[in-house]
């Protein structure tokens, strides 16, 4: 089981990561995560060089990494402490964050039943939207 890790300063202070030392996760992030006031769960990052393309603004694949991510964060309740797998992931990119942006995501469990949840969300930076998202999980319980 991977440890969530409550951040006790900086900017992201009060926000939960997991430690992933090692994962492509990590590396792409850290992403962090918090509830709202309303229960929903938000995910965020600030944007680095590293998650630039050549044109100076975020890359694609950066987002749909941050996507997949908050897909999971957005359905944790659901997942029942299961394990889950993305089975489908579409976006529609909008605009590009530039390094310094604070990066937002917030979604919705659109349905979920037995074995299969479906998210729909959007990734923000202030007022910007650069991307909408939908996706379905598979939730599972691991072979011993």
């Amino acid at each position: 089981m991977v440890a969530k890790i409550t951040v006790t300063e900086g900017e992201f202070a009060g926000w939960q990561t997991y430690d992933l030392h090692g994962t492509f996760d990590q590396t792409v992030g850290p992403f962090y995560f918090k509830p709202d006031p309303d229960g929903r769960m938000r995910c965020a990052f600030r944007a680095e060089p590293k998650h630039m393309n050549a044109g100076d603004r975020m890359h694609g694949g950066c987002l749909m990494t941050f996507a997949d991510i908050s897909l999971f964060q957005t359905a944790y309740q659901e997942m029942e402490g299961k394990n889950g797998v993305t089975v489908q992931l579409d976006s529609t990119f909008i605009d590009g964050a530039r390094v310094g942006e604070l990066v937002e995501s917030t979604g919705e469990v659109v349905r979920a039943g037995g074995s299969l949840i479906f998210v729909r969300g959007q990734i923000t930076t202030g007022d910007r939207s650069l991307m909408t998202y939908s996706g379905i999980i598979k939730k599972f319980t691991p072979r011993t």
